[in-house]
């Protein structure tokens, strides 16, 4: 049954167990179970087809060493969860009354087992996880956010500066007397030329590192804002800012006309526009944009 788990790391059922030794008894079956149980050498858990038997990592036993089996039972929880889970989910996969989950929850935190972490998500609400991972974009908001607050500012800045470098591309380009199809190419730009300028001016905030994709957010906004336009180029594998043998470039563009007032509101640039509804999921009496754009 060891070497079983051993070949199956997320852990192996007791039909696993019964089609590899058909020739073991029921009996025999369950006491060879209990006996790796009773030494710590196996984990129960429980998922949608039943009960799962788990090799356990000699790490996570030598750390939870004098706990009980309520601990061990929620710390297995935390760790299958991987990134994060929340307190209610932890309930209600551990079967405990919340006063035992809470008090659990603390004696793991104070063991430095565990850690809380506040979620973007749900800033009155808090996240649990492993105390050596860190936590994902999903729970911090990644570059955008500071302590659950959106720094507006910081990608105002980051706007304004991506926009000024692609509008100089773009001078330069046209300064050039070349050919208008020579000045229209070499007006484009990568992103990762748009990163690395950002990089170079160092408004980047100190405790966090902008990536590839960070910038290629910003820039979408530019291209909803109707301020860059954006295409994709085939590219050699390996070359610097191509995916899958693609690559998209950017050049900052000046519209011909101003747009129209109804291209302005949320409600013009909208992707769900033809979902939105009174009454629906999503409709004009709870968009937090149509909001934030009556506010301003």
């Amino acid at each position: 049954i060891r070497n079983l788990c051993q070949q199956f790391p997320h852990g192996i059922t007791d039909q696993v167990i019964q089609n590899d030794m058909p020739h073991l008894e029921p009996q025999q079956r369950a006491m060879a179970i209990n006996k790796l149980l009773s030494l710590g050498q196996l984990d129960l858990l429980r998922n949608s087809s039943g009960l799962l038997y788990r090799m356990k990592d000699a790490q996570s036993t030598s750390k939870m060493k004098g706990s009980d089996n309520q601990e061990k039972l929620v710390y297995q929880i935390i760790e299958d969860a991987g990134n994060k889970i929340w307190s209610r989910d932890i309930r209600f996969k551990s079967n405990l009354p919340l006063t035992e989950i809470n008090k659990i929850l603390k004696n793991l935190e104070s063991k430095k087992l565990i850690k809380a972490v506040k979620s973007v998500a749900a800033s009155k609400k808090k996240v649990y996880m492993l105390y050596n991972l860190q936590p994902d974009r999903s729970v911090t908001g990644g570059a955008w956010y500071s302590d659950q607050d959106f720094e507006s500012e910081f990608v105002e800045v980051l706007n304004q500066q991506c926009f000024k470098f692609l509008q100089s591309k773009a001078e330069a380009a046209r300064d050039s007397k070349q050919s208008p199809m020579v000045q229209r190419n070499s007006s484009f730009a990568t992103s990762h030329e748009v990163w690395k300028y950002i990089c170079e001016l160092g408004i980047s905030k100190l405790q966090v590192d902008l990536s590839m994709d960070d910038i290629e957010t910003i820039l979408n906004t530019l291209i909803y804002d109707g301020k860059v336009e954006m295409t994709v180029i085939a590219a050699k594998e390996g070359t610097v800012g191509s995916v899958d043998g693609q690559m998209k470039l950017y050049r900052g563009v000046n519209p011909v006309i101003q747009p129209t007032g109804l291209v302005r509101t949320p409600c013009g640039l909208c992707p769900v526009f033809d979902d939105c509804h009174e009454g629906g999921e999503i409709s004009p009496s709870n968009c937090i944009y149509m909001t934030e754009w009556l506010d301003f």
